[in-house]
């Protein structure tokens, strides 16, 4: 298919500073996710349909509008959603463009979906940001509806490729705090060449009023965030593995 008839459905773009990757970041949103994490701030993305159609050339188009501020500050373009990888050939293409538009990729994924992603896309992608939910398997499927191997897998296949990966940890009391559970992905983040830190990453509600207006049931509503000590105390779990931690 051309670029200029391949097409996605998107739920939105913007513009961030330090939390999508290095640099201010032109984020893409795409529509669509198989997992339901309970913590998830954008309930608005589950759904494809609920995206709008859009083709390659309009979200370079408007990338190309941002380039040089992007560029000047030291940042790049990142995929996010909604789960990327539930469109593999258009989020592909996008990677691809950019990278021949010499710019910064990054692929923010669960990594659920990483049998999905080609060399070809991966070759494109200059960093994963890969969220690992959980190490803990029991945990993982109450906590996202889905299995945890495939993102272990996804890992190890990244570190074999030398793909650069950031791993983001979300910190929810009760469910993955658990010290022996933080310990053993502590271990097997530490056994992955590639990674170059680790982002803890306190659980917050910003998104409680989407799940609202959604008229969908918000979980985890009574559950508090992390204390400082506890975020603390994870990092540091971390950093006993040699892992770099932000």
């Amino acid at each position: 298919m051309s670029t200029t008839t391949r097409t996605g459905r998107i739920h939105s773009w913007d513009l961030s500073t330090g939390v999508d990757g290095p640099g201010t970041r032109f984020v893409l949103f795409v529509s669509g996710c198989p997992l339901r994490c309970l913590y998830c701030a954008n309930p608005d993305t589950w759904h494809m349909r609920d995206g709008r159609v859009a083709t390659v050339e309009e979200v370079m188009a408007e990338i190309e509008k941002y380039r040089e501020f992007i560029t000047t500050a030291g940042g790049g373009v990142t995929v996010t959603g909604g789960e990327p990888l539930l469109q593999p050939a258009f989020t592909g293409e996008i990677l691809r463009r950019c990278k021949e538009a010499h710019l910064h990729t990054a692929l923010d994924t669960s990594g659920f979906l990483g049998a999905r992603a080609s060399d070809e896309l991966l070759a494109c992608t200059d960093l994963v940001l890969l969220d690992i939910k959980s190490f803990d398997i029991t945990t993982y499927r109450r906590l996202t509806g889905g299995e945890l191997s495939p993102t272990l897998n996804f890992a190890t296949r990244l570190d074999r490729l030398g793909v650069p990966m950031w791993i983001r940890y979300v910190l929810v009391p009760g469910w993955t705090d658990e010290p022996e559970s933080v310990e053993g992905l502590a271990r097997f983040v530490a056994g992955l060449g590639s990674v170059d830190r680790v982002e803890v990453l306190p659980f917050h509600k910003l998104g409680a009023a989407k799940y609202e207006a959604l008229g969908l049931p918000f979980r985890l509503r009574d559950t508090p965030s992390p204390t400082p000590a506890s975020v603390e105390r994870v990092r540091e779990q971390f950093r006993g593995h040699g892992v770099r931690v932000h």
